[in-house]
């Protein structure tokens, strides 16, 4: 009986994921837009969360873990909104604005990614185990801080760069972005290893299928949307620039000093 509440609990929170993606789509393109899309996804981690927390025995480990989950999705929810409210567009939508089949499957893959991003906690929250607090949970929380902060810190770095006008055309070598060349993404991947980690502390079975989390933010970053993309647009802008082709020989694609 237990085990079919929480089957049907898990598919309600990933039912509502959808829906909401569904009805943030339905208003973008009525509206063309996508200015709320990124902003939408972090609302979304946030409504998920809260969902499963009030369900859940509210353990530390459980109430700390979604704490984390807020802090991630109200500061990265925030920051999106605002650079495209400043930049007026996001060059991912250009061609799917146009297209409402399109919208719907971005949209529709947001809607899967902010699950299966949140199943460690999800799966956490909706646990009745509460073993003490031990190694692994403060590896994990270690973890997510260190990651939080390198996101939060690189995130900076470059706003703060690209708003003085004699950098306009130029890309940031300094900082944290002179011992990686993505070091907002190295964090974001180290974050939600860290939320894996502490989380399967109260997992068991195929509740530690919940790695997926970690893995699939790490491969849409590494191989589809994050890296490859922005590489890309690098090489065509600054390709023939001999400073930035050694910047990008000398520099750590994602992990900081450690060159693949």
């Amino acid at each position: 009986m237990l085990d079919f509440l929480w089957t049907n609990e898990i598919l309600r929170l990933f039912y509502i994921s959808i829906g909401v993606q569904w009805v943030g789509c339905t208003l973008a393109v009525l509206l063309h837009t996508e200015k709320f899309y990124d902003l939408t996804g972090s609302l979304t981690f946030l409504l998920l969360s809260q969902l499963s927390y009030d369900k859940s025995i509210k353990s530390r480990r459980q109430t700390v873990q979604t704490w984390m989950v807020f802090a991630w999705a109200v500061r990265l929810g925030l920051f999106l909104f605002i650079r495209i409210m400043k930049d007026g567009e996001d060059k991912r939508f250009d061609k799917a604005k146009q297209n409402p089949s399109v919208m719907f499957k971005f949209w529709t893959i947001q809607g899967i990614w902010v699950f299966v991003t949140l199943l460690p906690t999800l799966l956490l929250n909706s646990s009745r185990r509460n073993p003490p607090i031990g190694s692994r949970d403060y590896i994990g929380w270690a973890i997510w801080t260190m990651g939080f902060v390198f996101e939060v810190v690189a995130d900076a770095q470059k706003t703060y760069f690209r708003a003085f006008p004699a950098n306009k055309g130029k890309f940031i070598t300094t900082g944290l972005w002179s011992i990686s060349r993505h070091p907002n993404y190295f964090g974001e991947i180290s974050l939600w290893f860290g939320l894996y980690i502490s989380a399967s502390s109260s997992l068991s079975g195929l509740g530690y299928l919940s790695v997926l989390s970690p893995i699939l933010v790490m491969l849409l970053i590494t191989k589809v949307s994050g890296i490859p993309l922005l590489a890309a647009a690098g090489k065509k802008k600054w390709g023939e620039d001999p400073e930035y082709q050694r910047y990008v020989e000398n520099t750590p694609v994602l992990i900081p000093f450690i060159k693949t």
